[in-house]
């Protein structure tokens, strides 16, 4: 929840007006239970989509998740008739199955590191082009996992996606 991409990509959407939901999943940081390699994981994204319809009735929600959280969040994402948006921000393809995402027909934006260490870029790009619907992969060369040096880059990209995607955004 505090790395630099996470915060990074919570401030993005926020400076647009967007309600932003950072959380820990279970037994990281000060949050309680244990790692659950990704089965309790999605009750935890489950749980904040819930409490996030509840605060803001109506308003269909965007689901973006780094690393681990996209591997999670995703799969979550695409079942979850009010997410209509959905942003992987470093998807690890190298450990990871993504087949999952190859008929969800939600919109989705994947910015990733050229050196990332844990999704090669080839396997981002035949991954992403397998899968249907809109979708849009933003590589940032010579950035790595965390983006490091690169996370203006990273921003403009998370931010032009959105604002393409709801130009009301750009006047707010």
């Amino acid at each position: 929840m505090h790395n630099k991409v996470v915060y990074n990509a919570a401030k993005t959407m926020d400076a647009l007006g967007i309600p932003v939901l950072r959380f820990n999943f279970r037994g990281a940081g000060l949050s309680g239970g244990a790692h659950d390699k990704g089965r309790g994981e999605q009750d935890d994204v489950q749980a904040a989509l819930d409490y996030l319809a509840a605060q803001f009735p109506g308003i269909p929600l965007l689901l973006a998740g780094f690393s681990f959280g996209s591997v999670v969040g995703l799969r979550v994402g695409c079942r979850d008739a009010r997410v209509s948006e959905l942003i992987g921000l470093g998807i690890p393809v190298n450990s990871s199955d993504f087949s999952f995402l190859v008929d969800c027909p939600k919109p989705k934006l994947f910015v990733h590191g050229a050196n990332d260490k844990f999704g090669a870029r080839k396997k981002v790009e035949e991954t992403v082009a397998k899968l249907t619907g809109e979708k849009r992969l933003v590589v940032v060369e010579d950035a790595d996992h965390f983006f490091a040096g690169h996370l203006e880059e990273f921003n403009d990209a998370i931010r032009s996606w959105l604002i393409e995607r709801h130009p009301p955004l750009q006047a707010g």
